[in-house]
């Protein structure tokens, strides 16, 4: 559930210095987190036009949604005002951040804790309609021995499972290898993560325990069936948790460069 990192964009794109050992960007369960260059030309052009106006908190928030115009084809009003955090600890991240094995209610409290309710939880999730996992994330579901027998997780499809299998070979180095978490539009940001876990096709223990979980199943069906039904709620909860841990006013700052404080 990394779309949790959402919460705290003042905070994710600060690097490790000497006064700051532990950033949240060095911590495990981010490894996969890219793209800093974007935000980082953004960040020079409105620099050079607009100096000290424009945070980096704002600027990821921006970026995330006009992500979603690109490849979901559909967009939401995004507030203004950030400004960015004055620290960064890995902590927070191991704190806040549930791991792809997580059981939902586990997942509901992590959620609840940051003011995002169950309803919240399901519609961001289908933000794993794009993106990748490291292999790492969800081996256990290929491999696991019973009785000296290697057997695979019956959540699975197993023909799916043997799919991922080829994608995750058990001698290659599972935290640096990686599998879409949507085999089917990868590329595209619609319903078809919720179509996938009616199939057993979930990548992430996690995420397919949205299908077969009382508290989260009938929200599932609901948007696999209805499409506009999803983009509002997910466009709902994109805006409310964008709200979250917002500084405003004299609070923090807007940094000069993203990677430091002023």
């Amino acid at each position: 559930m990394l779309v949790l990192y959402l919460a705290a964009t003042h905070q994710i794109l600060l690097d490790k210095t000497p006064q700051n050992l532990d950033s949240k960007k060095d911590n495990f369960a981010n490894p996969l987190l890219r793209g800093f260059e974007v935000i980082d030309d953004a960040k020079s052009h409105l620099e050079s036009s607009c100096p000290n106006t424009v945070s980096c908190a704002d600027i990821l928030a921006f970026a995330a949604r006009d992500s979603v115009a690109i490849v979901g084809q559909f967009t939401y009003a995004v507030p203004g005002g950030r400004r960015d955090s004055l620290v960064s600890h890995a902590v927070n991240v191991s704190d806040n951040v549930p791991f792809p094995t997580s059981d939902i209610r586990f997942l509901k409290q992590r959620f609840e804790k940051q003011g995002l309710s169950l309803r919240d939880m399901v519609a961001l999730s289908g933000a794993h309609s794009i993106g990748v996992a490291p292999c790492n994330a969800f081996s256990e579901r290929l491999y696991f021995f019973d009785d000296w027998v290697n057997k695979t997780d019956p959540s699975l499809d197993p023909k799916f499972a043997a799919f991922l299998k080829t994608k995750c070979p058990l001698d290659s180095r599972l935290s640096e290898i990686t599998a879409d978490l949507d085999n089917v539009t990868p590329n595209q940001l619609d319903v078809q993560f919720y179509e996938n876990l009616k199939r057993k096709m979930g990548v992430l223990s996690s995420d397919q325990a949205l299908e077969t979980d009382p508290l989260t199943a009938a929200t599932v069906r609901r948007y696999r069936r209805n499409r506009t039904v999803w983009m509002r709620d997910f466009s709902k909860s994109m805006v409310k948790m964008g709200k979250l841990q917002v500084l405003t006013r004299t609070q923090g700052e807007i940094r000069r460069n993203c990677h430091f404080k002023n």
